[in-house]
């Protein structure tokens, strides 16, 4: 295992401009200008404006140069020609950068909650089909009792082309399986964009389920990112930077971004991740639903509560 195994699980897909720092401090002069000029671009192409300005549980937008504690959903969607999709994965991050920290929920998504704007209960990863980005963001700030203020979106689908113009990814691999063609041991894994996205994509025959799968879908995620900020992937900026503006999707502005790490970096010091201690699969009508006891669903909203100062 690489001595900066550790160091790279603090890295999250928020940290993404956190790349073109480093490349900047590397590289410089004309190179550099480049560089930044290609993110930028980069970042103008992944920027998707959305109707909601705000969150409905906040007074007025976050204000970042205050260093104000804020929220981001990071969704993997998984979009497959002819189909309008569902949010494969489902994370939240909070940030605070007073306390220095980030605190990190991934949500089941067969999660059985209220989806707002369409009157039903359902599983969450739903409210993305029934309603887009907008829809999910507030089925989940709904769940969680928090402002959602920014989303991260992955096309899982398309990922592959991440992966490859980063090189390729090498993760550890805790359960040994077969899935797409392709066999996983134990172990410290390289993998191309196609074994990777057959990786991210198992989930039936992993015990744990779908948190086996989202453990697996954020190793590939950290791994990209060690990947595209470390000095061997400099020269490769071009690809990188297009396949990430073709394949993901935010509503964060580069003057955001900048600001985030300009403000916030500290943050990733330490990332907390919150555990559902306290959930059951089960079904109803004959569909599979994971169900969260309203004491402990409470105990997830304060804690994260808390740490937006809210």
């Amino acid at each position: 295992m690489r001595k900066d195994k550790h160091k790279s699980k603090k890295r999250r897909w928020w940290k993404v401009a956190l790349i073109v720092v480093l490349v900047l401090l590397v590289g410089g002069g004309a190179y550099g200008y480049s560089v930044y000029n290609s993110l930028n671009n980069a970042v103008d192409t992944m920027h998707t404006p959305i109707e909601r300005e705000k969150s409905s549980k906040r007074p007025k937008e976050v204000e970042f140069h205050e260093s104000q504690p804020f929220s981001v959903l990071l969704m993997g969607v998984d979009e497959r020609e002819g189909d309008s999709g569902r949010s494969d994965s489902m994370i939240v991050l909070t940030v605070n950068p007073e306390v220095k920290s980030v605190k990190m929920l991934s949500i089941p998504r067969d999660t059985l909650t209220e989806i707002v704007g369409k009157g039903t209960k359902d599983k969450i990863n739903h409210a993305y089909a029934f309603g887009g980005v907008e829809m999910a963001m507030d089925t989940v700030e709904n769940l969680l009792d928090i402002p959602v203020d920014y989303f991260v979106q992955i096309n899982m689908e398309s990922f592959q082309e991440i992966v490859n113009a980063v090189g390729g990814v090498t993760v550890n691999n805790d359960l040994s399986f077969s899935y797409g063609g392709y066999s996983f041991p134990k172990g410290e894994l390289e993998l191309s964009g196609k074994e990777a996205l057959a990786f991210s994509r198992m989930r039936y025959e992993d015990p744990r389920g779908d948190f086996g799968r989202q453990l697996r879908q954020r190793e590939i995620i950290q791994a990209v990112i060690r990947e595209g900020a470390s000095v061997s992937s400099l020269w490769n900026f071009g690809d990188i930077f297009d396949a990430l503006g073709n394949n993901i999707k935010t509503n964060l502005t580069f003057e955001e971004m900048v600001n985030i790490q300009k403000n916030y970096k500290a943050a990733s010091n330490k990332i907390e991740q919150i555990k559902i201690e306290d959930g059951s699969g089960t079904k109803i009508d004959g569909i599979y639903y994971y169900v969260i006891p309203d004491a402990e669903l409470t105990r997830i909203q304060d804690v994260l509560k808390e740490h937006m100062e809210l």
